[in-house]
């Protein structure tokens, strides 16, 4: 069903907007969850990831490998990771690339705008009990 009245729900479109996107949107869709570490730190659940963020491949042939990103290359949808090579034919060593999607931050880079970031992205978890500690002691007292 249909939400929002001005954006498509057709298949063709969505998938035409997806990979003819520009830079500055590639850069949001490639984005990459935190480990559970970083989201309980920053309480932030992803970000768009950059060169010299240290990742773990969590889907496919590399799954479980660890590396720093050495480049991400937004044109191919790919991020390369510092360790993870093949050999080609002649035997030079090629970076295998991976999609983002499939990869896990456990250590961020951290600058200015990095910082800006996730404050603007921070999601401040709301009280879920009836009380809180301060006035159950009055009410007790």
């Amino acid at each position: 069903m249909k939400t929002h009245p001005n954006v498509t729900s057709s298949r063709r479109k969505c998938r035409k907007a997806h990979f003819t996107a520009p830079s500055h949107i590639r850069r949001r869709i490639m984005g990459c969850h935190l480990s559970k570490d970083l989201r309980t730190q920053y309480h932030v659940r992803a970000i768009p990831i950059r060169k010299d963020d240290e990742v773990t491949v969590m889907r496919g042939n590399h799954k479980g490998k660890k590396g720093k990103v050495i480049s991400v290359y937004r044109k191919r949808w790919a991020i390369h990771v510092e360790k993870i090579t093949k050999d080609k034919a002649n035997g030079t060593q090629v970076q295998v690339p991976i999609h983002p999607s499939n990869c896990m931050i456990t250590k961020l880079k951290i600058d200015n705008d990095r910082k800006r970031i996730l404050d603007k992205k921070k999601v401040v978890e709301k009280d879920k009990g009836k009380f809180q500690t301060g006035k159950v002691e009055m009410a007790l007292d």
